[in-house]
């Protein structure tokens, strides 16, 4: 265990960071105030091509998360490294695209090919600096202010609150952008096809099994065929379906073992099924449904459009989601 004097030492850390790096996003947000952030927005929203974020150490490391936060949500964008600008990458900003160049001082060297480049072709460059009078400054179209803070590290040198505050602008553009498109969910999950988000994000048509696999009868079959079916299908479950193919009822594995008896070999489906069971659009978020199920205490859910079967899903495809 650490010593006592360490333990309040590091609880003295803990404060003082977040005080010193909240204290910088709220100077942040002063300044925004101000600031041709929407001016910005409407140059992003405008051009043709795509956005280009540029920065050098620390800069360039946090312009590549904003360059995937905007990518991810409908904003195409990409990183060009300066250092690599110099020698070829120049070659991958076109004159439709708008560069967005990073320097807490505005006084990289790395990134003069870069200004020089966009002057000579007429590309759009914004910056973002603390430093309102410096190289990079006098070279943007646009500039978006950083807090003129110190860092939060002991010595004041670290890149910490300024890499926060840049971090937190980057955001900024992203969420406004996105409200501005009216990004949606599914919007989102085109996006995001792998993975866990991915998963939750799936729509219940993408996961439904359809048709063959749809265990579906007449509601007027015989209940040896309707057992046949069930067993086939291995979902636990028929549906029936009136002579206009619409979804009319369902019979599962638990009625049948509430409903067993010598009669019911003489009946047919129309006798024995639920009617108008649950079902639900394919349009559904797979995670909505699987709450749906749980609400309804139901293993399976028919897919209907306009009435008619055109999938079901078992929750044991849901929870194969990781949902």
């Amino acid at each position: 265990m650490p010593e006592k004097s360490l333990v309040a030492q590091d609880s003295c850390a803990v404060k003082d960071t977040v005080a010193r790096e909240v204290a910088c996003l709220k100077k942040l947000e002063d300044l925004l105030v101000n600031a041709p952030l929407s001016h910005v927005l409407d140059l992003m929203q405008q051009t043709k091509g795509r956005i280009i974020f540029t920065g050098m150490g620390k800069s360039g490391i946090v312009a590549q998360k904003i360059v995937a936060s905007l990518a991810s949500t409908g904003t195409p964008a990409f990183f060009v490294h300066p250092a690599e600008a110099s020698h070829g990458d120049l070659g991958m900003i076109s004159t439709e695209d708008m560069v967005v160049a990073i320097s807490n001082s505005g006084e990289s060297k790395e990134l003069a090919d870069i200004l020089n480049y966009c002057k000579r072709y007429g590309i759009v460059l914004v910056g973002i600096t603390k430093n309102a009078t410096s190289t990079l400054a006098k070279y943007a179209d646009c500039v978006l202010p950083l807090p003129d803070m110190p860092e939060a590290d002991p010595l004041g040198l670290a890149p910490t609150s300024s890499t926060t505050a840049t971090l937190v602008l980057g955001d900024v553009l992203t969420v406004a952008l996105m409200n501005r498109k009216q990004f949606t969910k599914q919007d989102f999950q085109v996006r995001h096809p792998g993975g866990k988000l991915g998963a939750v994000l799936q729509r219940v048509q993408d996961i439904m099994h359809t048709g063959e696999e749809i265990p579906l009868l007449d509601e007027h079959t015989p209940i040896p065929t309707i057992l046949v079916e069930m067993s086939n299908k291995r979902l636990g479950c028929v549906g029936f379906t009136d002579a206009s193919g619409k979804l009319t009822g369902i019979f599962t594995d638990g009625d049948l073992r509430r409903k067993m008896s010598p009669a019911l070999f003489n009946q047919t489906g129309v006798d024995v099924m639920t009617k108008n069971p649950k079902n639900v659009s394919g349009e559904m978020m797979a995670a909505e449904a699987l709450h749906f199920m749980n609400e309804k205490k139901i293993t399976t859910l028919f897919v209907t459009q306009a009435g008619k079967p055109v999938g079901i899903i078992h929750i044991h495809d849901l929870l194969k989601l990781g949902l």
